[in-house]
This record gives C-alpha cells, sequence and structure tokens, in this order.
C-alpha cells in the first residue's frame, strides 16, 4: 500500500455537498477529484483549466448600455407595460 500524505482544507459546506454529488456520479470521492486535480497540475505545469474572468457578450453590454442610459436618462423610458411588452416580443404566444 502507498504511502499518504493529509491535506485538510477549508470549504464552504454548501460546496462541498454540491461536489461529493456531482463526484458520486462519476463513482468517485472529493479525495480522488482532488487527487486527479493534482495530478493534472503536476502533468500540465499550472492549473489544468483557464483562469478567466468572465466577459459579456455583445448583446449583454448592449442591454447593460441600455440601462445606464436610462438610469443616466440619456434614453426615454418607455411607459408601455409590462405585459404590452412581452406581447410585443410575442413571449406570451403558445407555440
Amino acid at each position: 500500500m502507498a504511502k499518504t500524505a493529509n491535506l485538510n482544507i477549508r470549504i464552504d459546506p454548501n460546496t462541498k455537498k454540491a461536489a461529493e454529488k456531482l463526484f458520486s456520479n462519476f463513482g468517485i470521492t472529493i479525495t480522488d477529484a482532488v487527487n486527479m486535480f493534482l495530478h493534472q497540475s503536476i502533468i500540465t505545469g499550472g492549473l489544468p483549466f483557464a483562469v478567466k474572468i468572465p466577459q459579456p457578450n455583445a448583446d449583454t453590454l448592449a442591454a447593460m448600455q441600455d440601462i445606464e442610459n436610462m438610469i443616466n436618462s440619456k434614453t426615454p423610458v418607455s411607459s408601455q407595460s409590462v405585459d404590452d411588452f412581452f406581447k410585443g416580443m410575442n413571449l406570451n404566444e403558445k407555440n
């Protein structure tokens, strides 16, 4: 049997529970997953995934700008009701 070392980490209980549920679907434990992560980190010479700050797409950026303009009163706010808005978007119609 191979020797092992203990690794103690602190993690949010909800995150731990969600991870345990996820990994159990693969038939592995959190310990197995952490070992896999560490081995992949060693093999790749760094984190085994890209670390990025999420960037909104063009549609989201445009919507955010529209809201900012409305807040700054640069764009008139519609007096249209929510129901009329959704009717105009055809979201209330059943397919």
